[in-house]
């Protein structure tokens, strides 16, 4: 069993072999740190058109409340919401191209680890393909902070509620990403993999991401000083720190691609051999 754990541990992550996988990871962090601000204004900005900026500020109000107030993450949180749902037309417009920015990046890191080297205009394809994501943003962003009053609700009372609370939360994020996932991994990136394998990773991806992100709020509560290493520049640290994270994240969204390219290519593979005849 533990052979076959191998062997299906190192075909997942053939498609990465000779390719630098940490530095794929930090080429779409830098992307993605130019388009996370404009893509999270967006998504408010529409969700407030759908359901009105009173609900979605209410409905935030409960995350923010709860994020640690330490390294600002409630403050950040707070004027991140006001300024999309107060986000007008033209500045929404103005907010594409960067949000653009991040289809660019998982592109480019998709192109390299599928197939180097065999494709033009790398970076306009990842644009493009990425914004119809933008169409279900409401629906995604609701889904998400719908649940917040009473999840968090159960993470203040302790014990096991807190745990009940967090295993809803797991939940919640894990069914937004999934379709996410699927929709990056199928549509954004080369290769078109078959759908089955694309839904069965996306769907493994999205739970591990999930329970990261949970993670990363858990580091944030704790009372550490990020300002050490940087001379007691506490902004400096905080935002390293989330730079780390979400390069991290983008190591399990490539690790999430590897697998589905190669599970892709076996299930192909299995139906290419021919039936034996009797």
């Amino acid at each position: 069993m533990v052979e076959g754990l191998r062997r299906v541990a190192r075909s997942a992550f053939a498609p990465l072999r000779g390719r630098d996988l940490s530095l794929h990871a930090a080429a779409i962090t830098f992307y993605g740190a130019i388009a996370i601000v404009p893509v999270s204004l967006l998504a408010l900005w529409l969700t407030a058109l759908v359901v009105g900026a009173g609900r979605v500020r209410r409905l935030t109000s409960y995350a923010t409340d709860a994020l640690p107030a330490s390294i600002g993450a409630d403050r950040a949180a707070a004027a991140l919401v006001e300024a999309g749902v107060t986000l007008t037309p033209w500045l929404a417009v103005a907010s594409l191209l960067p949000a653009s920015f991040y289809g660019e990046g998982l592109r480019r890191a998709f192109v390299s680890v599928a197939r180097p080297g065999d494709e033009r205009l790398v970076g306009w394809r990842g644009r493009l393909l990425l914004l119809p994501l933008l169409a279900p943003a409401p629906a995604l962003v609701l889904a998400t902070i719908a649940a917040l009053p009473y999840t968090t609700g159960l993470v203040r009372r302790g014990g096991w509620a807190f745990v009940l609370g967090v295993v809803l939360s797991f939940l919640a994020v894990w069914l937004v990403l999934t379709p996410v996932l699927i929709w990056v991994y199928r549509v954004v990136g080369p290769g078109r993999p078959s759908w089955l394998p694309t839904a069965l990773v996306g769907s493994f991806t999205a739970a591990n991401l999930s329970g990261f992100l949970h993670g990363f709020v858990l580091f944030a509560s704790f009372p550490l000083d990020l300002g050490i290493p940087f001379g007691g520049f506490d902004p400096v640290g905080a935002v390293v720190a989330v730079l780390l994270w979400l390069y991290l994240f983008h190591v399990i969204v490539l690790a999430g691609y590897s697998g589905t390219l190669a599970l892709s290519k076996a299930l192909a593979a299995r139906d290419a051999v021919p039936a034996p005849t009797a």
